[in-house]
């Protein structure tokens, strides 16, 4: 059983910075990709970045060049760094490890809230 569990969300003003942790215990085999993704209250969750095994990344538009995703896998933990946080951005944080090679499985976190003041 894979665990995931994150770390590293809060309340900061607009403007801020924090980073989020995403570390993966249990029978983890082969990570595929890891990823964060968010909710805000009424919306649907929505993926923010995803890295592969190979370390290629991808962010939302609403992301690109304030946010950072990066990993590290002798910890099997993947980071989220965000800076220049806008209200907006408030959600709760998931992240998700997608698991094996040819077969694939999902695992999310429990979340995390980040709150940003204006």
């Amino acid at each position: 059983q894979v665990q995931l569990v994150e770390s590293g969300g809060g309340l900061v003003q607009a403007g801020g910075s924090l980073r989020l942790s995403c570390a993966a215990s249990g029978s983890i085999g082969s990570i595929n990709r890891m990823g964060w993704y968010r909710q805000a209250p009424g919306k649907q969750r929505e993926l923010v970045a995803v890295i592969t095994s190979g370390g290629s990344t991808n962010y939302a538009d609403s992301v690109k060049g304030r946010f950072t995703i990066s990993r590290d896998n002798a910890k099997n933990t993947v980071y989220l760094q965000m800076t220049s946080l806008k209200p907006e951005d408030t959600a709760v944080y998931y992240c998700k490890f997608v698991l094996g090679v040819i077969t694939t499985y999902d695992r999310w976190g429990q979340g995390t809230q980040v709150t940003v003041s204006s």
